[in-house]
């Protein structure tokens, strides 16, 4: 038994319906389920959140510009109650850097699983359209990934001179008077 798509056949401005109120669904799910992810799950790079080659510790996504219109972009950070808004770091702090790194990791992966649940268009739209929301869902989610990415690479730098800051301090008061 094969099975054929789309599994249901309906009207135009039913299946406009479907695909607005299905994509409004996506994004408040996902971003629901990317806010409940626990802290040791965000504060930790995984598979999908790390460091790639292709980003050349920051340069792609200063190539593509985003400083100049990451601001210009919705942020819903604190939408769900408990949730903050990244337009600003909770601290300048270590732990505050920290703190944010993880909002940014949680918000990568809420808007990859968005884009991701985009194939669900298959089981009501002809194939074309499924695959202009699958372009759609991808398109829509990357310059928010970018975002993220953007930013976190930019606190990442900023910890890693205050390690290696705060270590070449420690060396140098080790005790040695040697030149």
């Amino acid at each position: 038994m094969s099975v054929t798509l789309p599994l249901y056949h309906p009207s135009q401005w039913v299946m406009l319906t479907a695909d607005i109120a299905a994509w409004g669904l996506i994004h408040a799910g996902t971003g629901y389920i990317a806010h409940r992810l626990p802290d040791t799950f965000c504060g930790r790079e995984t598979w999908l959140t790390r460091r790639r080659w292709f980003e050349q510790s920051g340069r792609l996504w200063q190539a593509l510009r985003v400083h100049r219109w990451k601001d210009r972009l919705p942020e819903a950070g604190d939408v769900f109650r408990g949730g903050v808004s990244k337009r600003h770091l909770p601290a300048r702090t270590s732990e505050g850097l920290l703190a944010f790194a993880a909002m940014t990791r949680r918000a990568e992966m809420g808007h990859w699983m968005a884009a991701i649940a985009s194939p669900v268009f298959v089981l009501w739209n002809p194939r074309w359209i499924a695959v202009v929301m699958l372009v759609y869902g991808f398109a829509v989610n990357a310059p928010f990934i970018a975002i993220q990415r953007y930013n976190r690479l930019r606190v990442d730098a900023v910890i890693c001179r205050r390690v290696a800051a705060r270590t070449r301090s420690l060396r140098g008061t080790s005790g040695s008077s040697i030149p």
